[in-house]
């Protein structure tokens, strides 16, 4: 598949996918005409990569775990594997974690808008190690 049928089948830009084949994230071959061919596959690679994005997780932490998340062919990740699952679960604890800290930050601002000259909310959030 050349780069516009990639592009036509994901909606990301030319630039988006040659961005990510230079950070590794998707692979291509070059046919004898110098044009980018890539695999059938890298459609729903992409649809994977987007989606991991979405739930918040940064390129940096997609290729440290992409090893263990494509399965032998070259694919997308089985979600009930370990590894992936593992990931997940991290991510999850780490949203958690971040909710926590705003809603804390939320409590305090709330706090000094009803009793002005109240702790600083800053401080309380600071003190909470975020």
């Amino acid at each position: 598949m050349r780069i516009g049928e990639l592009s036509s089948a994901t909606g990301l830009s030319r630039d988006t996918l040659r961005f990510y084949e230079k950070r590794g994230l998707l692979l291509s071959r070059r046919l004898d005409n110098g044009y980018r061919d890539y695999p059938a596959d890298a459609v729903q690679w992409l649809c994977y990569l987007r989606s991991a994005q979405a739930l918040g997780f940064t390129l940096a932490e997609i290729e440290a775990g992409m090893p263990l998340m494509i399965d032998e062919g070259g694919g997308a990740p089985d979600t009930a594997a370990p590894p992936l699952r593992d990931a997940l679960r991290r991510k999850l604890a780490d949203i958690d974690a971040r909710i926590a800290g705003l809603q804390a930050l939320r409590e305090g601002l709330a706090r000094q808008l009803e009793q002005p000259g109240a702790d600083c909310p800053l401080a309380a959030h600071a003190s909470n190690g975020a």
